[in-house]
């Protein structure tokens, strides 16, 4: 199986997991990225057996409203039932890394008021250590040159991606050269850099569910309290 085709079998098996848990009065939770476009294709299957989505990015919202899916304010839903999106890395404990597609801050703000965050991926993105992906960190654009020199003192070293303006307005830098063996402590390190509007380390609100596709199938596996 090709990527794909393992993206969509693992999208495949989160609307199986979703459609058992949800009911008309269910909020979803939407992330942003290839694998959760499947998803979202999928998911136009049961528009009308859940109450609407809340959207990570522009993006999502589009992709969900084009399959007639209600998209919801988070300041009106509050807390809400389940959280689907892929990852760019994710360990055994699945604290994870996101923001390739340079929506982690709307990621993380839609996973912290999930009760379940469902994180959907393929083999390929499980490791040992996270960091092998470069750590995406938005900043506030005349931060820039600030927060990259302060992210060199924490032993990385911060590339500008060039072109990109988040959502909310802000810029990418993404962190390389950067092996992440205590994730918890280098995410409020960084987020704790004036300038930092959030990093792409999803440790301080791991996964709770992953879904891992292969040539084999797919397999779930825990967080561990």
């Amino acid at each position: 199986m090709n990527q794909d085709a393992l993206k969509q079998a693992v999208a495949r098996a989160a609307l199986d997991y979703v459609k058992t848990r949800i009911d008309a009065t269910s909020v979803l939770g939407i992330g942003t990225g290839s694998t959760a476009n499947y998803f979202i294709d999928y998911l136009a299957e049961i528009r009308d057996e859940f109450a609407g989505a809340v959207a990570s990015s522009e993006a999502s919202a589009e992709r969900l409203k084009k399959h007639g899916i209600d998209v919801l304010d988070l300041n009106s839903t509050g807390t809400f039932d389940i959280y689907i999106d892929g990852a760019d890395e994710a360990n055994e404990r699945l604290e994870l890394i996101k923001g390739g597609g340079a929506a982690l801050t709307r990621e993380k703000i839609v996973a912290a008021c999930a009760k379940e965050f469902v994180c959907i991926a393929d083999e390929s993105k499980l490791v040992e250590q996270l960091g092998a992906f470069p750590l995406p960190v938005e900043v506030i654009p005349m931060a820039r040159s600030f927060v990259a020199r302060e992210l060199v003192k924490l032993g990385g070293d911060p590339v500008y991606r060039n072109g990109i303006v988040t959502d909310n307005g802000n810029i990418i830098l993404d962190v390389y050269n950067f092996p992440i063996a205590t994730p918890r402590d280098i995410e409020t390190r960084i987020n704790q850099i004036t300038g930092v509007v959030t990093n792409g380390l999803f440790a301080l609100r791991p996964a709770d569910v992953l879904l891992l596709s292969s040539a084999a199938g797919v397999k779930t596996l825990r967080r561990e309290n």
